[in-house]
């Protein structure tokens, strides 16, 4: 709040016309951190239909009050392929991503899923905007299975290898540069099958420390299922052990501070009925209040 401020103050030297316009830029920077809201409404990634895809609807609700929204539409694809269930529904919503993207060129970008294969879309074009990108990926499970790795064949727990180039051909096909190893960091990871094990020992992943400092452009990717349960029970895959609210809250907060945070992706909402939706949308506002950097 002070820095907008200083930028409103030092505008007032200017002429009238460009100081009108310099101080809305400052307010709409203020209220509108994010260029983009999209709203990817996948549930098709994981193996639960109804909460996840209330879940999304729910999530888009919050983040449109951080950016204007762009809602993709749910697909009517259907079929598995490649080793992946449902996978002409995701090579669907993909395909309709990137052409969102394309047409809006957002440098912001706020994404509101879904499942966690929500945000290989989100990525690969933030990568292509930022060459430099960094990627802290915020999650209870490792999610760099590959098709013949994952012991359940759902896109949710592949998200990680399709975003470093091992993504299914015809998706890959479509992908830009893959994220360096070097700029990915994990935190939250507490589950692993042996595919993510061996994906994550051979690539080089790293988790990131508490008092590791970032800088440059950063994504972050937000699954709820990262958040200790008992706090945060609204999921499809809880896992005990989690993170606490106010600590994930504050990590989100240090980012956007520290760095240039140009990506923030939500995933894995399921809330099962209106009061969960509501419960559950507090803690995500927060979390996207944090990537503003306000308190």
């Amino acid at each position: 709040m002070v820095e907008i401020h200083r930028k409103i103050a030092s505008s007032l030297a200017l002429p009238a016309t460009r100081r009108e316009e310099r101080i809305s830029a400052s307010l709409t920077s203020m209220t509108k951190p994010f260029d983009l809201a999209l709203s990817y409404p996948q549930w098709q990634g994981s193996s639960r239909s109804t909460n996840i895809l209330r879940g999304a609807k729910a999530t888009a609700e919050v983040c449109s009050r951080f950016a204007p929204l762009v809602s993709l539409r749910e697909t009517d694809a259907t079929g598995d392929d490649h080793g992946v269930h449902h996978w002409h529904a995701i090579y669907d919503q993909f395909r309709q991503a990137q052409h969102v993207l394309a047409e809006h060129r957002p440098r912001r970008l706020l994404t509101a899923g879904g499942d966690c294969a929500v945000d290989i879309a989100a990525i690969d074009y933030l990568n292509g905007v930022y060459p430099n990108l960094q990627v802290i990926w915020i999650d209870a499970h490792m999610d760099a299975n590959t098709p013949e790795t994952s012991p359940s064949g759902y896109f949710h727990g592949m998200p990680v290898s399709a975003i470093m180039g091992f993504a299914p051909e015809p998706l890959r096909r479509l992908q830009g540069a893959p994220v360096k190893p070097e700029r990915f960091k994990y935190y939250g990871i507490r589950v692993a099958d042996p595919g993510d094990e061996a994906f994550g020992s051979t690539m080089g992943l790293r988790t990131l420390e508490m008092d590791e400092a970032l800088s440059g452009p950063v994504h972050i990717h937000f699954d709820l299922d990262s958040l200790d349960p008992r706090e945060f029970p609204y999921l499809s895959y809880p896992e005990p052990n989690g993170v606490s609210v106010d600590t994930a809250v504050a990590l989100v907060r240090r980012i956007a501070t520290q760095a240039d945070l140009v990506g923030l992706t939500i995933t894995e909402f399921a809330p099962a009925n209106a009061d969960e939706v509501r419960d559950g949308s507090v803690v995500i506002e927060q979390i996207c209040r944090a990537a503003t950097g306000a308190a």
